[in-house]
């Protein structure tokens, strides 16, 4: 489990990704998070909808309703052609950002 301030600060660019692969609702996006983090990445409620929700007035993703097989309709978010060029850029600085500190920690070419 990772401090809460790390895994805030990265949650857009991670929601941004995941959505840039295909639509999903909220409980999905914090399964598919715990997952592909090997259950390091557990992200509350009380995290995720209000990044998503300031994605969404950003114009980053936008939300629809969708029926659900079993009980009621889901919520469902997607990204949008703004949030894949967002993401791009944020995957850049993301990615600098990195190698600068593993510079200043001492881990070079890592």
């Amino acid at each position: 489990m990772f401090n809460r301030e790390l895994v805030k600060g990265s949650t857009s660019l991670i929601l941004l990704q995941l959505l840039a692969e295909k639509e999903m609702y909220g409980y999905e996006l914090v399964k598919e998070m715990e997952s592909r983090s090997d259950y390091s990445l557990q992200v509350k409620e009380g995290t995720l909808y209000p990044a998503l929700h300031k994605l969404e007035k950003q114009v980053y993703v936008e939300s629809f309703w969708k029926d659900s097989e079993k009980g009621p309709a889901r919520k469902y978010y997607r990204i949008t052609s703004t949030g894949l060029e967002i993401l791009e850029q944020k995957t850049k600085e993301w990615k600098s950002f990195v190698q600068t500190i593993d510079k200043v920690i001492g881990r070079k070419g890592i």
